[in-house]
């Protein structure tokens, strides 16, 4: 391997350490529930999830997991 590769993949290494570097902007997630998967997005500072709980009260347990997961790497949500 080249020196100049290594010297990379020791930043990058650095890099995932420090999770502040990083936020999401919008991505898509298949989520394996306890009983379905779902389908949870993320777009514009805001969840989206296709289960039942998400529809009526704007926060299920995939995204609150999300939250948890990737917490400093998207907007903080607002507690309701």
């Amino acid at each position: 391997m080249d020196y100049g590769m290594i010297g990379k993949i020791e930043k990058a290494k650095r890099y995932a350490e420090e999770r502040k570097r990083f936020r999401f902007n919008k991505f898509d997630v298949t989520f394996h529930g306890d009983n379905n998967e779902h389908h949870v997005s993320f777009e514009n500072d805001g969840f989206h999830c296709d289960c039942e709980f998400f529809m009526t009260h704007k926060r299920c347990g995939h995204t609150m997991a999300l939250e948890i997961l990737l917490k400093d790497m998207i907007p903080a949500s607002e507690e309701v």
